[in-house]
């Protein structure tokens, strides 16, 4: 355990190279901030500019789902680039067969970040959000927003081959993030053409308040990993 939290500082160490990277791991913080503080004041004057009682307050459940997603998405985001470009410099390689293995390398690279990503949203939404929360929905949506970040992870570190290639794929995998949206923008059994990404039922399950919905969501993003998991382990 001691090799995997080295490797993990190490990683860290690493990121003050890249500053847009580093950056990266205080949005999650800065978006908190802006919906805790600039929301509501937004909500006021675009009331008052088109005279309705309400503009963004009906989606404010999902405000609260995309604040869940986005700190496991940029943590997991940032720890993918690093192992990319430790795959291109060769330097993974290396360390797979020091005592950290290629088992506690994992663990540094996602597993610590994963973790580190559910305390923050942990953290974030009960301060930051914009609806009150339960304990128990706290929970689930900081474990659905982590699944959601590891397979953004996975995706990149699969399908790319140096950090350009995973800037591209990083982009287009946010689109499986959209999911979420479709139980609030689209009605009827329409939505449903979305049920495939993970991220769909966990926009049913705040939009309808019903916690079952996250079972879908865990269970597919569990094939999604497992899936991707097993490509990535035959490519490293």
């Amino acid at each position: 355990m001691r090799a995997v939290w080295l490797s993990f500082f190490q990683m860290l160490g690493a990121l003050r190279r890249d500053k847009m990277l580093f950056a990266a791991l205080f949005v999650p913080v800065l978006a908190g901030g802006f919906l805790r503080f600039g929301v509501p004041v937004l909500e006021t004057v675009l009331t008052r500019y088109f005279h309705r009682a309400a503009v963004l307050s009906p989606y404010e459940p999902l405000i609260d789902l995309l604040l869940a997603l986005l700190a496991p998405t940029m943590f997991c985001f940032v720890s993918a680039m690093c192992a990319l470009e430790e795959a291109d410099e060769r330097t993974a390689a290396y360390l797979f067969v020091t005592p950290l293995g290629k088992g506690g390398y994992l663990a540094a690279r996602f597993g610590v970040p994963a973790a580190a990503a559910f305390l923050a949203t942990a953290i974030l939404l009960p301060v930051c959000g914009r609806t009150p929360l339960s304990c128990p929905e706290v929970l689930l949506l900081a474990a659905g927003g982590v699944l959601q970040g590891l397979i953004v992870a996975l995706l990149i570190v699969t399908l790319s081959s140096n950090k350009l290639e995973g800037m591209a794929v990083a982009k287009l995998s946010s689109l499986l993030l959209l999911g979420a949206a479709g139980p609030f923008l689209i009605r009827g059994r329409a939505q449903y053409a979305l049920s495939l990404l993970p991220s769909f039922w966990a926009g049913k399950a705040v939009c309808t308040g019903r916690l079952l919905c996250y079972l879908p969501a865990f269970a597919g993003s569990a094939a999604w990993i497992g899936a991707l998991f097993r490509r990535y382990l035959r490519k490293i």
